[in-house]
């Protein structure tokens, strides 16, 4: 289809009075079987869907604005509109609408939302016209009370505007306006306000554009000057011709968009200042207003991308060092103006823009800007860039990529926006805050694309860490060279925290760029050094950044921390906290007390071993005496190694040996879960802890003691009947020996673990275990049980994790049970 006459844009309204665009297509008009009616049709240019179908309904009333725009609702909260290529086209598909409807097609509204009462009706049809008192200075008291009576009726309205339009009537009262102005004639100044103001209340594009006309608009502000309920009028039109001056930074050639520029800042003028808010109104009174504006942008950063002329001078005067800085700051301005006019645009829209502005070498240019002294043109530059980065951060990121192949690293775009976010003179940092924004959202791997041939996350994050992340980190280094920050200002403080979050959020997102970069320059022991600072929102960003190390339960990050001593500036500031209920205590106490629960094994042995005797005493929770107690658990474990593998064989003899029913004190000891132990309270005073494992361990010894003579009866028949090996699954021999300690206990059934050793299950390249997992059983007499069974450690484990989900009955309870 090439008739160009029929190309449209459909938009449609959203919730937020925006116009959204659907798509762009070709109209026809054409009875719908299923609709049961003339439809009007869009069918998209791309692929040929069907982009819109809707019939146009005798009572629907459709707008023609602008010659090229056709509007309408089809319910009560959606709205629609056709924006046409040629105002041929639209003149048509209006003839048909109106030709359905049964109206004149030179009207430009064909029906009004609001039915009127009968009586109302009545007198519509027996007065066709309104007819307008005769515009002269003594009957505009008349006027305004016509225009007040016309607004609560729509076919009023539609007859008012009908008649202001045919009769010229706008401009007839405005120079009406002028004579009165010169006599200072204040009562009818007054009466044009009233008048005015009920005239953008009809709410009609034909209206709109004789009021904004060149020649008309400044009188029309100057009318809304004279609002009877203030003592002194304002003074719009003054700050308009004087304050406000119009800078064509770039001579505009074409005239007609020279005019719509000034036109539409007039009427945002309008809108913005000059008219009571909204809020005043009934809901979408100014709806046409609004349109009128938001087209007028559209059209406006049409015809401006269109004029490559006036682009490659704007660029090209923005790059040369002959330009004075007045001029660079005006050119920035509108440069600046200009993207903001583009967030109007629909996203394909959009991605022309940009596309074009990339193109002509905004990245470049900034760049050149971003290195100038002056700081309102680089503030202006900070927020072309921030456009960019919301935009498209591909584009950036591909761009300093391939600028870091040509240029040092201090002039790299990224590097010259980190030390505009450190040299940021504003006292609350307002600045660094925004840079630092668009910083995160370039390092964010969320927003990175991955293609077949190559992956922009690796390529950026080693660009970014190669030549960026050295300066970003420069002030921190520079800072904590002590045990103190050289320097703990509230500014200083405030920019250290900003650069703090950022490598927070490096830890959780980057993995092995940032573990490299925290290892080997050191940086937690740096950060750390913050804990001492006098700003608690700085030692608080210190501690996050450990957390988020910790919550990692990298063994990596865990041995550096073991290595470097790394929890001693937090015991201190932990410390030096004292007795006070805040932040920084919880932060701290949260920081051990998910060690304890996560049950990080290197750490919670450091902890014991290094800081014990200055966190015993802090008894108002249990988060140090339960990692005491893990820490006597894994010592446990490590001095009786086999311990796991009783518990695996019992295990093994419950489910496996079907045959015969367990006894009450077999039942007692597998319901008793050493898990159950651990998980519950955080800390178990030392007796009760006694006391529950003696009470276990007594049918513990009875039970060993029957297995060995049950045992070593069935090897005699074995070896009687002459059997030379045993039928099923061989029984395990069991070896008695006895332990001189006097503390009877029940150990988690957990390997003993050191920081890189074969036995942890952390440590990277540890394949299978070197030797076969055993366990102990140490009974109140001392008796102890020690078995050899090394395949069923995995099976035990998982045994181990499904019974710790149950909730077990008291014993007492079991052993009734099982009786």
């Amino acid at each position: 289809m090439t008739d160009t006459r029929r190309r449209v844009k459909v938009y449609t309204l959203n919730e937020d009075r925006q116009w959204d665009d659907r798509g762009t297509g070709h109209v026809s008009s054409a009875y719908v079987e299923r609709l049961k009616g003339t439809s009007l049709l869009v069918r998209a240019e791309s692929d040929g869907s069907l982009l819109l179908e809707s019939k146009i309904n005798p009572n629907t009333a459709y707008q023609k604005q602008q010659d090229t725009l056709i509007v309408w609702s089809e319910a009560e909260n959606y709205d629609l509109a056709l924006s046409f290529q040629e105002k041929a086209g639209c003149d048509e598909i209006w003839e048909k609408i109106c030709q359905v409807q049964g109206k004149d097609p030179s009207v430009d509204i064909t029906q009004e939302l609001i039915d009127e009462s009968e009586e109302e009706r009545f007198d519509d049809m027996s007065s066709p016209g309104l007819e307008l008192p005769h515009c002269e200075l003594s009957r505009l008291e008349e006027v305004a009370e016509l225009v007040a009576s016309s607004l609560p009726s729509p076919l009023r309205r539609e007859k008012l505007a009908l008649a202001l339009e045919n009769e010229g009537y706008i401009r007839k009262l405005l120079e009406i306006f002028r004579v009165c102005e010169d006599l200072e004639n204040r009562e009818g100044l007054h009466h044009l306000y009233d008048i005015i103001k009920g005239i953008f209340l009809l709410n009609r594009t034909a209206l709109f554009e004789v009021m904004f006309s060149e020649e008309c608009i400044m009188d029309v502000i100057g009318c809304l000057e004279f609002d009877p309920s203030l003592p002194q009028p304002r003074r719009h039109r003054e700050f308009l011709t004087t304050t406000a001056r119009f800078k064509e930074v770039i001579p505009i050639s074409d005239p007609e968009l020279r005019q719509k520029i000034h036109q539409t800042y007039r009427v945002q003028y309008i809108q913005d200042m000059v008219l009571p808010t909204p809020s005043v109104f009934e809901e979408n009174m100014l709806s046409t207003l609004h349109s009128f504006i938001f087209f007028n942008k559209v059209e406006i950063v049409g015809m401006l991308q269109d004029d490559e002329k006036f682009l490659t001078e704007l660029f090209a005067q923005l790059t040369d060092e002959a330009t004075d800085d007045d001029k660079r700051h005006e050119l920035v301005n509108f440069l600046k103006e200009f993207c903001a006019f583009s967030q109007t645009l629909q996203p394909q829209n959009r991605d022309a823009f940009f596309k074009t502005l990339s193109n002509m070498g905004i990245l470049p240019a900034l760049e050149v800007i971003l290195g100038m002294d002056d700081v309102l043109v680089r503030g202006a530059a900070t927020d072309i860039f921030s456009y960019l980065v919301e935009y498209n951060p591909s584009m950036v990121r591909e761009f300093v990529m391939q600028e870091s192949q040509q240029n040092d690293d201090d002039i790299l775009l990224i590097n010259l926006i980190i030390e505009h976010m450190i040299c940021d003179t504003d006292p609350e940092l307002g600045g660094a805050v925004q840079l630092m924004g668009l910083l995160r959202t370039l390092v964010d791997p969320e927003n990175m694309l991955a293609t077949a041939n190559k992956t922009e996350k690796t390529e950026f994050l080693s660009f970014f860490y190669k030549h960026c992340m050295h300066v970003l980190s420069a002030p921190l280094l520079a800072n904590t060279t002590e045990e103190k920050p050289s320097k703990d200002d509230f500014q200083t403080c405030q920019l250290l925290a900003l650069i703090v979050e950022l490598l927070t959020f490096c830890v959780e997102h980057h993995t092995y760029h940032i573990k490299n970069y925290i290892i080997n320059k050191d940086i937690l022991r740096r950060v750390l050094v913050l804990t001492a600072s006098q700003h608690a929102f700085l030692a608080l960003c210190a501690l996050r950044f450990m957390r988020k190390i910790i919550g990692l339960k990298d063994e990596f990050y865990n041995r550096y921390i073991m290595r470097n001593f790394l929890f001693e500036p937090v015991v201190k500031a932990f410390l030096n906290n004292g007795s006070r209920y805040n932040l920084i205590n919880s932060a701290i106490i949260e920081m051990f007390e998910y060690v304890r629960v996560e049950d990080v094994k290197s750490l919670t042995a450091h902890i014991i071993e290094n800081y014990w005797k200055a966190l015993e005493d802090v008894d108002y929770v249990q988060t140090f005496k339960g990692l005491k107690l893990r820490y006597e658990q894994q010592r446990e474990r490590q001095d009786n190694p086999k311990l796991d593998s009783m518990r695996s064989i019992l295990r093994n003899h419950r489910f496996r040996r079907d045959a015969r029913t367990l006894e009450d004190e077999e039942e007692m000891w597998f319901n008793t879960d050493e898990e159950d132990l651990e998980d519950g309270e955080a800390v178990v005073p030392p007796s009760d802890k006694m006391k529950s494992d003696e009470d276990l361990m007594d049918p513990i010894s009875k039970f060993m003691e029957r297995k060995k003579l049950k045992e070593s009866e069935e090897v005699s028949k074995e070896v009687l009947t002459g059997k030379s090996s045993l039928s099923g699954r061989q029984s395990p021999s069991f070896k008695l020996s006895f332990s001189s300690s006097p503390k009877a206990s029940l150990s988690p059934p957990t390997a003993s673990l050191h920081p890189g050793s074969p036995g942890s299950p952390s440590s990277p390249g540890t394949g299978a275990r070197s030797s076969p997992p055993t366990a102990a059983v140490t009974t109140k007499g001392g008796l102890v049980g020690l078995v050899d069974y090394p395949d069923d450690d995995e099976e035990d484990e998982d045994e181990e994790d499904a019974d710790s989900k149950e909730e077990s009955p008291p014993l007492s309870k079991k052993s009734k049970l099982s009786s």
